[in-house]
């Protein structure tokens, strides 16, 4: 077979796994299995089975699984935005700061005496398996979307985790060993990278947002290429000052936001269809690095199922329950955080991290991490939404809304308001009639409900869930957010 015929299959197979991926999560609405297993899995053993699939070189790896993590961050960072973030940003820092390093410390302590393992690999392992995904947790509940502050605890905690995650790898690896100055190089190292990242993400964030929206484009659709290109842009320069450039993006996409800019919609929309996109690159490319030979020997998959069932039944609830305990949470809620604290690809990113280091018996190591990851999205995956059920999380039911209104106007308009009823507002249950008498002076344009477009007349009441669009004065902003309980 010529080259030209071997780059078609690869096209194939490519755009074949990518299609199913797509019809796959009407699969795993029944059996919630999580997407990006089915991936991993599938390209391992297309892999192991089909002589034309290879597996790709360990740069090539690295390079795509960090353009793939890039586009997943900053989106991250763009969903929950900076009114979700300071709602809940105790807890995020606290648990995807210390809450990684106390897991890696747990599962290195569980590694060495329980199954042997020298202490040096083992921190590099645990350190690996530490950060957490939790898109992976999002796939398997479906359609429903947690109300609360535990959504966003463990979207800002995977966050700030996995560039946590990775600066501790990168300079683990750098030291080569467990000393005194190999721990102060270590730490030295960690609070550089951290507070680079952090400074090169609110200055970029801060000036891509003026960018965005002081510089206008003759299309509109080089807008969301502008946001792209800006925000590997960020990453460099964090990279280039040796700084986490992970933290970076992810930090941009905070401070940009819940603001507004020209065609801000059409830019999410965009880079959210991007980063699932490459969310199943990812686990692909990575499958394709698994060895089903070396997962198959006991050394490697005792090993990591004695792990994976530590990470969820003792470590996580301990280090993480530790950094909780000053935050007030719904016992519910701080429960299912425990529990949700999935595996997804940054593990196995961290565990090519190790194979490309050439650190002594790095190929069991890597296996190790893969079944840590396989087991936790395989059995905590599957039990996510038993357990949301269990502990009666408060949960909506979010339908796609293929259908679309909207006006194109030249300049920003100023006093539109574009808010959601939470359920036990003040706005819920109220008419809109009354919503003007405990307002003031608005004028209610339109109410979106999920059956449809709902008629604004005086006596509609409003109800939890509700989008409403409201014309009023800017200077009314947060005493409407009071009012509709999105403050």
């Amino acid at each position: 077979m010529n080259e030209t015929l071997r780059y078609a299959l690869l096209v194939l197979l490519a755009s074949a796994v990518g299609l199913i991926a797509v019809l796959a999560n009407r699969l795993t609405e029944r059996v919630k299995i999580p997407v990006p297993l089915l991936v991993l899995v599938g390209a391992a053993v297309a892999a192991h089975t089909v002589a034309a699939v290879q597996s790709p070189s360990e740069p090539t790896v690295e390079r795509v699984i960090t353009i793939a993590l890039v586009l997943v961050l900053f989106d991250g960072g763009m969903h929950i935005g900076p009114a979700r973030f300071r709602a809940a940003a105790a807890p995020i820092l606290s648990v995807g700061v210390v809450g990684t390093a106390l897991t890696a410390a747990g599962a290195a302590v569980i590694l060495h005496y329980l199954t042997g393992i020298d202490w040096f690999p083992a921190v590099l392992v645990a350190t690996a398996v530490a950060p957490t995904d939790p898109a992976v947790v999002f796939s398997v509940l479906g359609k429903r979307e947690i109300a609360g502050r535990s959504s966003t605890i463990l979207e800002g905690e995977s966050g700030a985790n996995d560039p946590v995650g990775i600066a501790l790898m990168v300079s683990l690896i750098a030291a080569g060993g467990l000393s005194v100055a190999g721990f102060v190089s270590v730490g030295t190292q960690f609070v550089l990278q951290m507070a680079i990242g952090l400074a090169v993400g609110v200055i970029g964030g801060r000036a891509l947002l003026v960018f965005m929206r002081r510089v206008a484009l003759p299309s509109e659709g080089l807008y969301p290429l502008r946001t792209l290109a800006s925000s590997l842009m960020l990453y460099g320069i964090a990279t280039l000052a040796h700084g986490s450039g992970f933290l970076a993006v992810f930090v941009a996409g905070i401070v940009i936001g819940d603001a507004r800019a020209p065609y801000k919609p059409d830019i999410k929309r965009f880079h959210a269809a991007l980063a699932g996109l490459a969310e199943i690159v990812a686990f692909a490319v990575l499958g394709l690095t698994v060895d089903l030979n070396v997962l198959a020997h006991p050394d490697v998959w005792i090993p990591g199922l004695v792990l994976g069932a530590a990470l969820t039944v003792v470590i996580r609830p301990l280090a993480v329950g530790s950094c909780l305990l000053p935050v007030r949470l719904q016992r519910n809620e701080r429960s299912f955080i425990l529990f949700a604290g999935l595996k997804g690809a940054v593990p196995i990113l961290l565990g090519e991290f190790l194979r490309a280091a050439h650190v002594a018996d790095a190929e069991r190591l890597y296996g190790i991490v893969v079944i840590v990851v396989i087991f936790s999205v395989l059995v905590q995956g599957s039990l996510v939404p038993g357990v949301a059920q269990l502990l009666r999380l408060p949960m909506r039911t979010v339908e796609t809304q293929p259908w679309e209104i909207g006006i194109r106007l030249q300049d920003e308009p100023e006093g539109i308001h574009r808010l959601r009823v939470a359920s036990g507002s003040a706005a819920e249950g109220c008419t809109i009639e009354g919503l003007g008498d405990r307002a003031g002076d608005i004028w209610v344009s339109m109410v979106v409900r999920a059956t449809g477009l709902v008629p604004v007349r005086g006596d509609t009441e409003l109800e939890a869930g509700d989008e409403v669009v409201v014309l009023a004065d800017p200077e009314l902003r947060d005493s409407l957010a009071e009012l509709f309980g999105t403050s």
